[in-house]
């Protein structure tokens, strides 16, 4: 397989071009930085590899279950330093959509973490009660860790009556380290979907290729000199693809090399992790 690095020496002389150009990495965090609450013993050192070359990061990711405040503090926790500028939630997205296509919504109804929802509050949203009199401007479906059944069925009743519906992200599952299956954003709104027969009016988050248009515009890159790395071919691959981004495909989460081998579009660049990744950028520094 062609685009599966595990070692320097396997660099063609049009992957090492491509990684050369590269300024800017986008790092989704979990199964690429960290599983659950376990980080990767690689990663502050790949951190520290990025910096030494002068090439700068951010952290993206799909999971809207907690604030950008508060997952700051996580990485802190685990021994990485970060700024608000460079994190970048699906819940922010989501806010940024609503802010810039639908200026009229104020109220909402929202299936998501008390993390998430003092996110949107911050933003100037109200959230609304689970009341059938208490009528959202929009349904925001998200991760939530904290559903309860009849929070869920309001949920499907404000899908039912017609009320603008948008979802944080399309993934199905939440990587973990814990002998459990994390039932993501997704499956919450399948689960409306067959109550209803309605689909969100819009999916945010990875693969939309929105979520990297801000690091693109703040850093006044070109799609081509900015890595999107994560574990997910459907989620970060995609978005790469879709932002005409370099994608980088790591195998510590989700993906495997089989699925890897039947991706179609064809990925850009496949490693074990980001350790070999640090790697293969230092290298082509060199040359």
């Amino acid at each position: 397989m062609k685009n599966y690095i595990t070692d320097i020496k396997q660099l063609t002389p049009e992957l090492q071009e491509k990684i050369k150009k590269l300024k800017h990495v986008a790092l989704d965090m979990d199964g690429t930085i960290y599983n659950g609450t376990t980080l990767f013993p690689y990663t502050i050192s790949f951190l520290e590899r990025l910096k030494k070359i002068g090439v700068s990061h951010s952290f993206l990711t799909n999971n809207p279950s907690r604030s950008i405040s508060d997952y700051l503090k996580k990485l802190e926790k685990l021994g990485i330093p970060a700024t608000e500028e460079e994190m970048y939630s699906s819940a922010v997205a989501t806010i940024d959509y609503l802010k810039n296509e639908h200026p009229e919504v104020k109220k909402l109804f929202i299936l998501g973490t008390p993390s998430m929802v003092e996110q949107f509050e911050n933003s100037g949203y109200i959230s609304t009660s689970d009341s059938a009199e208490d009528v959202p401007d929009a349904l925001v479906v998200a991760f939530d860790m904290t559903l309860t059944y009849d929070r869920l069925c309001r949920a499907a009743w404000w899908a039912k009556q017609g009320v603008l519906y948008v979802a944080t992200n399309p993934d199905r599952v939440c990587p973990t380290d814990q002998p459990n299956v994390l039932v993501d954003c997704a499956s919450i709104y399948a689960c409306i979907e067959t109550a209803t027969g309605r689909t969100p009016d819009l999916v945010l988050g990875k693969p939309q290729k929105e979520m990297l248009d801000g690091i693109l515009n703040s850093k006044k890159l070109k799609p081509e000199q900015i890595a999107m790395v994560g574990d997910r071919i459907y989620t970060d691959m995609m978005m790469a693809h879709n932002a005409g981004a370099f994608g980088v495909l790591v195998l510590t989460g989700e993906a495997t090399l089989e699925d890897a081998q039947n991706a179609e579009p064809e990925l850009d660049l496949i490693v074990p992790s980001i350790e070999v990744l640090g790697e293969l950028i230092e290298y082509t520094r060199d040359k």
